[in-house]
């Protein structure tokens, strides 16, 4: 199967496909039932769903980048993702209760310093993170993103609180996952992927094998393996991470290298001491320095992360629309320079 038929199965948009898998129909329709079910139990104890699309980048036979959107998901995705954590949080819970040594996911509560500063963009949206130092929950950020849904804060907020949420490792001891708000995570789901889903179905099938019973010589050679694996996984993550940021930000890069001079309407997803990044509805971001901002000199706002214009007193914030003109892309240096055109989309609106 695949995600795309299983969409048009499920949406009633091809009868060939319909047809084809009809001695299935009933399954996939339990299925999108049931992971339905088993998300809004998950939104009701907190589960942070953010927006932050993924980029996908099309090569030609050479692997030049030709292309870059935003890589398209369907329910028939989260059917699957819904499944998986439920697998994973399955498997945490019974291996944490047996105390057999384990290769845990753990993402631990953000710091309440970092959510003060995310509050400090909120209040100007009439939004607050509602927690205490001792009583951080993910519910009061998914509280907040709930009620910003659907609304021009959406993206922003969701990458926000991204920044905020402090990185998910692995680590021998059951911490808990923050961000999908349950108690016990592993990674069970994908063990021609990661290291240690290998390394725990290594440890289910021993179990399994030896029906449930360990030695004491075994066990400490097992938890010793499995604090050894937690941490080498977590750094190679980081790289495997780091590279794959960089691979993109150099196809992206080589994409707008023939787009210099086109202009394009796209979203202000950060502001910082030396200029505004704006992000276009294909994923490509660029940055916007001072000096190809017009004609004045802009007051930067850590608090409120914004931008006024001294002399006109003209305003930018995150979230807002603004027309680009690219200015420069470079692949080896991973960069993409825009110049603004004209002033925020969203005033020339009101006018």
């Amino acid at each position: 199967m695949s995600y795309t038929d299983i969409n048009k199965i499920l949406n009633n948009l091809d009868e060939e496909v319909i047809k084809k898998y009809n001695k299935y129909i009933d399954n996939f329709k339990l299925m999108e039932e049931l992971a339905v079910i088993l998300k809004q139990r998950r939104l009701e104890q907190g589960y942070l769903n953010l927006d932050i699309p993924e980029s996908k980048i099309i090569l030609d036979e050479n692997g030049k980048a030709i292309d870059v959107k935003k890589y398209e998901t369907t329910f028939a995705n989260e059917i699957i993702e819904q499944f998986m954590l439920t697998a994973n949080e399955t498997v945490a819970e019974k291996f944490y209760w047996l105390e057999a040594p384990f290769i845990y996911r753990v993402h631990e509560e953000p710091e309440y310093d970092k959510i003060q500063e995310t509050n400090k963009f909120l209040f100007n949206i009439g939004e607050k993170i509602k927690c205490s130092n001792d009583n951080i929950k993910p519910k009061a950020f998914s509280d907040v993103l709930d009620k910003l849904k659907g609304t021009e804060y959406e993206k922003v907020i969701s990458t926000l609180i991204l920044r905020t949420l402090k990185v998910a490792r692995y680590e021998a001891e059951n911490k808990g996952h923050f961000g999908i708000a349950s108690k016990y995570y592993c990674h069970f789901t994908s063990p021609i992927r990661r290291y240690p889903d290998l390394f725990i179905h290594r440890i289910i099938s021993e179990y399994i094998k030896k029906g449930y019973n360990i030695d004491e010589e075994r066990l400490e050679e097992l938890q010793s393996k499995a604090e050894k694996y937690s941490e080498s996984s977590s750094e190679t993550e980081k790289n495997a991470t780091k590279a794959e940021r960089e691979a993109e930000d150099i196809k992206k890069a080589e994409f707008m290298e023939d787009k210099v001079g086109e202009e394009y309407i796209g979203i202000v997803s950060s502001i910082t001491a030396f200029g505004m990044f704006v992000e276009l509805e294909s994923t490509v971001e660029g940055l916007i320095r001072f000096e190809n901002m017009g004609n004045e000199y802009f007051i930067y706002d850590e608090n409120r992360k914004t931008l006024t214009g001294e002399r006109t007193n003209r305003r930018f914030k995150i979230g807002d629309q603004v027309k680009i003109r690219v200015l420069e892309a470079k692949k080896e240096l991973r960069k993409i320079a825009f110049e603004l055109v004209e002033e925020d989309v969203n005033e020339q609106e009101d006018k």
